[in-house]
């Protein structure tokens, strides 16, 4: 059985990170969408909540998983019996981080390959704080984040 890790903050998760995930499920037989607990970021969604976003926006789709972790992701990628990580690449300035990751990535881990896959060119643009700086001066979410996402964000928007 093939199974790829697909890491990110998802704070909160895009339809630009749903599509990777969805295509990646058409060449992995498991997907494991990684939730990173990251300190180092100051994210909006605690663990939680980002977690439950996930959950909810892979809701009928098949063979994914969604678990958070913290740590190394080569670490997070092996206890989950991966042999793959799936990057998204929106654009070169992504590749240029992506790339380096991946490189330290092979050095703590040789057994484990990364695969970068190109954003959908609807997604090209979409990031996480686009969108939160978009509900934070009220815009439209449609097309950018699931409805139970864009739920979530204008709740947590206003506490």
């Amino acid at each position: 059985m093939s199974t790829a890790v697909c890491p990110g903050s998802f704070d909160p998760i895009t339809l630009g990170h749903l599509d990777i995930i969805e295509r990646s499920t058409y060449i992995y037989d498991k997907v494991v969408v990684g939730v990173a607990d990251n300190p180092a970021k100051r994210a909006l969604f605690n663990i939680e909540e980002r977690v439950a976003m996930a959950e909810d926006a892979i809701a009928g789709l098949g063979n994914i998983v969604v678990t958070p972790f913290d740590g190394l992701l080569v670490g997070f990628a092996k206890e989950n019996g991966a042999q793959v990580i799936i990057k998204g690449l929106r654009a070169i300035s992504d590749f240029e981080h992506e790339f380096q990751m991946a490189h330290l990535n092979k050095k703590l881990d040789g057994s484990i390959e990364t695969v970068f896959m190109m954003a959908s060119p609807e997604f090209m643009f979409l990031s996480s704080s686009a969108v939160k700086e978009i509900a934070a001066f009220g815009g439209d979410l449609t097309g950018l984040v699931a409805q139970t996402t864009a739920a979530r964000l204008e709740r947590k928007l206003q506490e």
